[in-house]
């Protein structure tokens, strides 16, 4: 038990020392956001007996994503035993709110399974490195397009195909479309979260601004090429050409964001992730709401301007 607790005590240090990195004046302006969004996601799934069963979902996916890319993973299991056990009483931890929010509501069966199965993520293994790539040959493609590279092995290559599939399948209803290109985001998003070796910058030998334009005008380009199919059907049914046009700007510029986000806390992979992720939050669940223009455009404003403040630190220019 005392184990336990310093475990769970050294954790708990561990994410302070994250917030503070972050900053108090991004902390006022993100500590806001964060409770917006997940006050109005919860309140929005819990009094609907069918969208109460996402949460217990959605928020197991989120930690197991998190939990096999943990890097003391390796640590751990070296040092502790049963560490494993100190996994499943922190996500457990970590999942409380939330049940305790579905219990608010009396969504007991959503509650007890939220919470069985945050404790059962830590049952999962680490995720594998891909060591194939030092001897497969180097090209062009993957030396500028590296994350959709590893996106693509990482499931995109089989995804893609369904998710075109499927839109074209249900053609007539504008949704469908819709929702496959939400979740192809949410792929990139995966494939802009990990953060490539500084190396790669560095060597590069540009600066910073030029750097940050490249990457932004290939990766859009690449993802406008894999969502052109998704558009095209979205704009023959029901939605039109200009409703295809609004939701592919819309689209787009989301990915930007993913980008900025991604170099705007470089290289701190649980920063980006957490920004990221906050900006999906944002786009998905707050149309509609009242600050949703003002935080559109905090967002977008303090991502151009600490993406480049980070790479003017790390490019020196």
């Amino acid at each position: 038990m005392s184990a336990l607790l310093a475990y769970l005590c050294l954790r708990g240090r561990l994410s302070w020392r994250l917030l503070v990195e972050v900053g108090w004046l991004r902390m006022a302006v993100l500590g806001p956001v964060v409770l917006i969004l997940v006050s109005r996601a919860l309140v929005l799934a819990a009094p609907h007996r069918q969208a109460q069963w996402l949460v217990p979902v959605a928020l197991p996916l989120l930690l197991a994503s998190a939990h096999r890319q943990r890097a003391d993973l390796r640590f751990l299991a070296t040092s502790a035993p049963d560490y494993r056990r100190w996994l499943a009483v922190e996500y457990g931890v970590v999942a409380l709110p939330a049940a305790l929010v579905l219990a608010c509501f009396q969504d007991w069966g959503a509650a007890a399974l939220l919470l069985a199965a945050a404790s059962a993520v830590a049952a999962l293994p680490a995720a594998r490195e891909d060591r194939s790539t030092r001897h497969r040959a180097r090209s062009l493609f993957r030396s500028e397009a590296f994350e959709w590279v590893g996106g693509l092995r990482g499931g995109g290559q089989w995804l893609w195909p369904l998710l075109v599939a499927g839109a074209c399948w249900w053609h007539a209803y504008p949704l469908a479309p819709a929702v496959a290109l939400a979740i192809w985001l949410l792929l990139l998003a995966g494939c802009f979260g990990t953060p490539e070796p500084m190396t790669m910058l560095t060597l590069a030998g540009q600066p910073s601004r030029a750097w940050l334009g490249r990457r932004l005008l290939l990766s859009l380009g690449y993802a406008a090429l894999t969502a052109a199919p998704l558009l095209w059907v979205l704009g023959s049914g029901p939605a039109g050409a200009g409703g295809a046009v609004a939701v592919g700007t819309a689209w787009l510029g989301l990915v930007g964001l993913l980008i900025l986000a991604k170099y705007a806390f470089y290289p701190n992979a649980t920063h980006i992730r957490t920004t990221q992720a906050l900006v999906l939050g944002v786009a998905f669940l707050l149309p509609g709401h009242p600050l949703y223009p003002v935080l559109l455009l905090v967002a977008v404003g303090g991502l151009i301007w600490q993406s480049q403040r980070r790479l003017r630190s790390v490019l020196g220019s």
